[in-house]
C-alpha cells in the first residue's frame, strides 16, 4: 500500500487533494493529512512515505524550507514531491523543480487528467 502525506493549512485544500488521488486510481493508499511542513516531516519520519503533496505557503514551515529539509537528508532526499500553490510566479517554480519538486501544480488543484501525466498510479 503507498502512503501518501498531504500538507496543507486548509482542511478544504487537502480535501481536495485526496479526491484527485482517489481519481487517479490512488484510492487504496494510506493518506497522511498535515498541517504545516513541521508536522508532514514528523510524518514522514515515522514510515517510509512514498509521496508528498505540500503547499507551498503554509505556517510554521512552509513547503519549500520542507522540500530543502528533505534534501539536504541523505535518507529522505529523492522523495518524490509535488508542490502546490496559488503564487503563480514561474521564477518561483522553477527553483522548486530545481530543489527536487518532480512538479509544481497550480491552486485551485483540479482532478486529472493532468494527474496522470505524473505517473503516480504506477
Amino acid at each position: 500500500m503507498k502512503r501518501i502525506v498531504v500538507a496543507d493549512d486548509s482542511a478544504t485544500a487537502r480535501m481536495f487533494i485526496c479526491r484527485c488521488l482517489e481519481i487517479i486510481g490512488l484510492g487504496d493508499a494510506m493518506i497522511i493529512e498535515a498541517e504545516n511542513g513541521k508536522e508532514a516531516l514528523a510524518k514522514i519520519k515515522e514510515a517510509p512515505t512514498d509521496l508528498l503533496i505540500t503547499d507551498l505557503n503554509m505556517p510554521v514551515m512552509d513547503g519549500e524550507t520542507l522540500l530543502k529539509w528533505l534534501n539536504a537528508n541523505p535518507k529522505l532526499a529523492g522523495l518524490p514531491t509535488l508542490v502546490v500553490t496559488s503564487a503563480g510566479n514561474p521564477a518561483k517554480e522553477t527553483e522548486l523543480l530545481t530543489l527536487g519538486a518532480m512538479a509544481v501544480l497550480n491552486k485551485p488543484v483540479s482532478p486529472p487528467p493532468c494527474w496522470k501525466n505524473l505517473n503516480l498510479c504506477c
